[in-house]
C-alpha cells in the first residue's frame, strides 16, 4: 500500500547544496518522487503551513526561516512514506539525531534542521494542498519495484 508525504529541502538544506543529496537518500531508499518544485514561501504561505505555531512566541521566527530563500518542495510516496521519511530525516534537534539520518550526518542546531516531513498520513494530504495543486502530483509505478517491494 503507498503513501505519500510532503518533504521539504529549507532554505539552509539549498543552500548547503543538500537537494540532491536528500533527493537521491530518498530514491535509493525506494521512494518515489511524484511531484517536486523549487519555490520561495511567502509569510502568508508560512502561515499556511504553520497554522498550528503562529500564536506560539517562536513563529516569528520560523516564518523568517522558512521565507529566507528558495526552498524544495516534494511529494515522496511508497509504503508508510510519512513513517519511513520521518526515520530518514532523524528528530528535530540534529544534535540528538543518529548518524546515518539527514539530521544527524549534516545538521547541528534545531533552528537549522535542514528537512521537513509530514507528521501523519492525515497532515501529509492537508500539506500537499498546501503546496501543490492536484494536477501537479503525479501517479507511476516503477519496473524495478518488483525488485523493492513484496507482493
Amino acid at each position: 500500500m503507498s503513501e505519500q508525504t510532503l518533504v521539504l529541502v529549507k532554505p539552509d538544506g539549498v543552500q548547503r547544496g543538500l537537494i540532491g543529496e536528500i533527493i537521491g537518500r530518498m530514491e535509493r531508499k525506494g521512494l518515489r518522487v511524484h511531484a517536486l518544485k523549487m519555490m520561495k514561501a511567502d509569510d502568508a504561505l508560512a502561515r499556511r503551513h504553520y497554522a498550528e505555531h503562529v500564536e506560539k512566541p517562536f513563529f516569528p521566527g520560523l516564518a523568517e526561516f522558512i521565507t529566507s530563500g528558495p526552498l524544495v518542495a516534494m511529494v515522496v510516496a511508497g509504503p508508510s512514506a510519512v513513517a519511513t521519511v520521518r526515520q530518514m530525516m532523524g528528530v528535530t534537534d540534529p544534535s540528538k539525531s543518529l548518524p546515518g539520518t539527514i539530521r544527524g550526518d549534516f545538521g547541528l542546531t534545531i533552528g537549522m534542521n535542514l528537512i521537513h516531513g509530514s507528521d501523519s498520513p492525515e497532515r501529509a494530504v492537508e500539506e500537499i494542498a498546501i503546496f501543490f495543486q492536484p494536477d501537479e502530483v503525479l501517479d507511476y509505478s516503477r519496473d524495478m519495484e518488483r525488485w523493492i517491494l513484496e507482493g
